[in-house]
């Protein structure tokens, strides 16, 4: 009998490859934000500099609004946002502001990361991390895959 057949047998009863897996839990809130953050530390000095007003955010997924405003159906389609104004639009004479943000959308990157299989899980925050900033630098999409596809080669 397998723990399929009888869900309450003991987790010791699993045998290979699932039994590597049986004690393990999808990263909450806070791991991602420590990752997340890891990461961030990582990055160039003068890089993080220019992100001082920059506060990472956490959530499950972005709300209906948000899915909305980019015509998206399933909160799984967006891992991360970018929300502020970014340095290519600000002035020193503008009024001082709150904070902007990323939002790093913890389900959708749990599940590109499950079905992708081909990076860690860190390095999948990371990389949406890096992309949501560099909207916070004022690139578009278009650029910044330019510059991985140019960075890749």
């Amino acid at each position: 009998m397998t723990q399929a057949d009888d869900p309450a047998a003991p987790l010791s009863a699993l045998t290979g490859s699932a039994a590597r897996f049986a004690p393990a839990c999808a990263p909450s809130g806070e791991d991602f934000l420590a990752i997340a953050e890891d990461a961030f530390a990582g990055l160039p000095d003068a890089f993080r500099a220019m992100c001082r007003n920059v506060v990472i955010q956490i959530t499950d997924f972005a709300d209906e609004e948000t899915l909305a405003t980019f015509g998206m159906e399933s909160p799984y389609e967006l891992t991360g946002l970018y929300h502020g104004v970014d340095l290519t639009h600000k002035s020193i004479a503008d009024p001082m502001g709150g904070p902007d943000h990323v939002f790093l959308y913890r389900l959708p990157i749990l599940m590109e990361w499950c079905e992708r299989g081909d990076v860690t899980l860190r390095e999948l925050i990371a990389h949406v991390l890096v992309h949501e900033i560099g909207h916070h630098f004022g690139l578009s999409d278009e650029a910044m895959h330019a510059i991985e596809d140019a960075a890749s080669d």
